[in-house]
């Protein structure tokens, strides 16, 4: 199961989905691709916002604060979260701020 948090301090993804085989699980790619698209879109669109870290199954952005663009990229990262996890519920959950 592939956790996807934001809370005050910025957005967590834990774990692996495990809907496939690894090297060719299409939840965990898609998951990825989302979280990779978000920290580089921060990183140049936003400089200066954010920390990532990324490691296999684990990801952190961290923020205290966001500009407007941050806020808005950060929107549309949950805008496709929100479309895994309601195509693949049993693997990918999500929590926003807000709403823990």
């Amino acid at each position: 199961m592939i956790r996807v948090a934001e809370n005050d301090a910025g957005v967590t993804v834990a774990g692996h989905a495990g809907y496939g085989p690894p090297g060719q699980d299409i939840v965990c790619a898609a998951v990825s691709a989302l979280v990779q698209t978000l920290a580089l879109c921060l990183d140049r669109l936003a400089p200066g916002e954010t920390v990532c870290s990324m490691e296999p199954g684990s990801a952190t952005i961290r923020y205290t604060s966001l500009s407007e663009k941050g806020r808005l990229l950060v929107c549309s990262f949950f805008v496709g979260i929100e479309a895994v996890v309601a195509a693949y519920p049993d693997n990918v959950t999500m929590t926003r701020r807000g709403s823990q």
